[in-house]
């Protein structure tokens, strides 16, 4: 199933196919294939390593692989017991070996002491509700910078009204994690759409199917699982048992299993299709090698994607018809080359802002 044009230009899934829908309670996520970008590039939890805190607010991961760059997942963090629990506002790049202290990082639980140690190195991403707030603070030296967003977030979900984000990431953990088995990670999944109802509410694309099975329990438990779980909740909703087929052989099974595929594909593209054209503000982060980090910021959605950047030289041609052999000999000059760009997506974290979130009631 081709993916329709959700960017204009800001950036290209043409190259992407979507899988068959999964659904569960009010989140349906669509699986996303594609082939595995150019270059070399580690996982996110068997390749990237918290090595130290120093200090509230400033976080230091390692790219311990002897080879390949760590893009740092958006909105990534960890939690410790007795520590005070960390997460970033930003993506951003680590090489071979490199070591990256991250000075705008923030504390997520707010009466906590203690710094987080190289132990434990399972991570979160932030809720759904938070990533707005979090990217806009990027670049803010602040660690206390979250804790009124934590505290709305919490208030909102029915929870005591504090900036501690453990409330929902860690105590509601039982009632997250079952997310990960409702919906099946596929051999070579390499993104996901993830809706909320009817209305998209993020896309996330990885630069090889390898990072995206490393971050896909941190995107569907702790970012849209979180959103998820508190709308059904809310509404009294949640997720039963499949209703069986009303078939009488395993030849009926078949053939309705296959119209509901068909008809929930289709269900899924009117979605898409349905999405006003949204125009994106797009500013440049950082550079590592041929890797561009970008800050995208739409109406409805926003977030930051990492393109590679591939020179080509392209030949105008001179005097045309005249043979390059018969120039060389009479002293024409050679044929003029420019370089342009050839822009490959290595990864994109888009979500749903809050002003979208609360037209669509959540």
């Amino acid at each position: 199933m081709k993916l329709p044009n959700l960017a204009g230009s800001a950036f290209d899934l043409s190259g992407y196919t979507l899988g068959a829908p999964q659904r569960s309670g009010v989140l349906t996520v669509l699986p996303l294939f594609g082939q595995d970008c150019p270059g070399s590039f580690v996982p996110p939890l068997t390749g990237l390593k918290l090595s130290q805190v120093r200090g509230y607010g400033n976080m230091e991961l390692t790219n311990g692989a002897a080879e390949g760059v760590a893009i740092v997942p958006l909105h990534m963090g960890y939690i410790q017991d007795g520590a005070q629990n960390h997460c970033l506002c930003r993506s951003g790049f680590l090489g071979a070996g490199q070591k990256l202290m991250f000075e705008d990082a923030c504390c997520v639980q707010e009466a906590q002491s203690g710094y987080l140690e190289g132990r434990e190195q399972w991570f979160f991403i932030l809720p759904l509700g938070l990533r707005e707030e979090a990217l806009t603070l990027r670049g803010v030296t602040n660690y206390t910078k979250l804790w009124k967003g934590i505290e709305r977030l919490n208030a909102q979900v029915g929870l005591p009204p504090r900036g501690h984000l453990e409330q929902i990431v860690s105590r509601q953990r039982a009632a997250l994690n079952p997310y990960q088995s409702r919906f099946e990670l596929l051999t070579g999944q390499i993104g996901a759409l993830f809706f909320l109802g009817a209305s998209l509410v993020g896309i996330e694309v990885a630069p090889t199917s390898a990072y995206f099975a490393e971050v896909w329990m941190p995107l569907v438990c702790f970012c849209y699982g979180v959103s998820a779980l508190y709308a059904e909740r809310r509404d009294k909703r949640e997720a039963g048992p499949p209703v069986p087929f009303p078939a009488l052989s395993l030849a009926e099974v078949r053939t309705q299993l296959a119209r509901s595929r068909r008809e929930r594909q289709e269900q899924a593209l009117a979605w898409l299709n349905d999405l006003p054209a949204e125009q994106y503000a797009i500013k440049e982060e950082e550079r590592y090698g041929n890797l561009r980090l970008h800050t995208l910021q739409g109406k409805n959605f926003a977030g930051q994607l990492v393109e590679v950047i591939e020179p080509s030289l392209v030949s105008q041609r001179i005097e045309e018809g005249l043979p390059l052999m018969l120039r060389r000999l009479f002293g024409a000059r050679a044929p003029e080359q420019s370089a342009t760009e050839e822009k490959h997506l290595a990864y994109l974290s888009l979500f749903a802002r809050a002003e979208y979130l609360a037209r669509i009631g959540m």
